[in-house]
């Protein structure tokens, strides 16, 4: 018996690996976050004795259905959004099972701000633009931050950001990052990245605060911060130069 965690990607049923499907459409009981797991995803379980959604369930009571599939010795796809490892809430229960002595494995999934870089048709790392992606969250209802994991120290660096669980923060995104990048950085909210839907409003650190007011968006969103946003000139990577040389490309001899 095992229990899988899998990543069902940010909303779209067909944004899942071929693994994760397969797990799901075979298992005897399926576990998954109903709020945030598509209906398309959940409705290919064709094989569960058992699907069950869990969002009004605490940890004690999945972990004890968790057992009762154990003791069955039945397959159990607990299904998570986006990629686990990203504010998954896996490690708790992983944790549980550890002592359990039940045995997992994980799965991983599209996290949204993929998914929203796709969508946007952005690249997030430019030449001289920036380099480095850095996912984060803010503190509002959830765990405090720790350490020196907070915006004004990543804000910095000028890379982009991935500020996930924050809509409901911008004001202080905003005050934040303003310094660090200009009023006049490019920035995206990104709503329910590809649900039916999915909506991006595009905006500025100067104007971004008034356009979310208007959308009515208060959950369920990613905010996407930094140059390359918005930025066209910028260097064409190595990659590609015809004088870039490698293991497989050897230097042309015209």
């Amino acid at each position: 018996m095992t229990v899988y965690f899998i990543g069902a990607g940010p909303g779209a049923a067909d944004l899942i690996t071929v693994r994760g499907l397969n797990i799901i459409k075979q298992a005897p009981v399926v576990l998954y976050a109903g709020s945030l797991v598509p209906e398309g995803i959940v409705n290919q379980a064709d094989q569960a004795e058992v699907v069950k959604d869990t969002a009004p369930m605490h940890l004690d009571e999945i972990i004890a259905e968790i057992e009762i599939a154990h003791k069955a010795g039945h397959d159990v796809a607990r299904v998570h959004s986006g990629d686990p490892c990203l504010y998954g809430a896996i490690a708790e229960q992983m944790r549980r099972l550890d002592t359990l002595d039940i045995d997992y494995e994980v799965v991983p999934g599209v996290s949204a701000y993929a998914a929203a870089s796709a969508a946007l048709k952005k690249e997030l790392t430019l030449p001289d633009v920036s380099q480095s992606i850095i996912l984060t969250r803010t503190a509002v209802r959830s765990s405090k931050m720790p350490n020196n994991e907070d915006l004004e120290t990543f804000g910095k660096s000028g890379a982009t950001l991935a500020i996930h669980l924050s809509v409901n923060n911008l004001k202080h995104v905003v005050d934040t990052l303003t310094p660090h990048y200009g009023a006049d950085c490019p920035v995206v909210v990104a709503y329910r990245v590809s649900w039916p839907d999915e909506a991006f409003i595009h905006g500025t650190l100067r104007d971004i605060r008034a356009k979310v007011k208007e959308s009515g968006i208060t959950r369920t969103a990613l905010v996407l911060v930094g140059h390359v946003l918005g930025s066209e000139d910028f260097t064409d990577s190595k990659l590609y130069d015809v004088d870039h040389t490698h293991v497989l490309r050897e230097k042309n001899a015209s």
